[in-house]
């Protein structure tokens, strides 16, 4: 009868050891989740803003081009050595232009492009010589 209550005492604090065990494991698992969804949210905001960027520079470069596009089309502005520049929906002008007129047509036809959102026209006005 002793040996019973000895193998019943053994038994139940086994059975106490294992389920405090799979408790502390448990709060280890349930920590080790949180890291896990922490650092998948981080990964997540951190490709989400990649693809952005990804995103801008594609528009920055078609805006590039559609102002490009758009200056050559004119007939006073197509000869003149103008430069496009776009970060971000600036687009930013350089380059010499023989009048005020052209360095102002310039800035309207850029104006003018979808998805620009200022003009930083820094042309610089360089009469013909005659």
């Amino acid at each position: 009868m002793e040996l019973f209550h000895v193998l019943k005492i053994v038994t139940v604090s086994a059975l106490l050891t294992v389920s405090l065990s799979a408790c502390e494991d448990a709060g280890k698992a349930q920590s080790a989740g949180k890291k896990i969804d922490q650092t998948v949210e981080k990964a997540g905001s951190k490709i989400s803003d990649t693809a952005d960027n990804l995103g801008m520079a594609i528009n920055d470069t078609e805006i590039t081009g559609k102002v490009k596009a758009a200056i050559f089309a004119d007939p006073d502005l197509a000869t003149l050595s103008i430069s496009v520049d776009t970060k971000k929906g600036v687009v930013t002008l350089t380059g010499f232009v023989i009048s005020a007129a052209n360095s102002d047509m310039a800035t309207v036809l850029s104006e003018e492009i979808s998805g620009v959102k200022q003009v930083n026209n820094q042309l610089t006005i360089k009469p013909k010589q005659l």
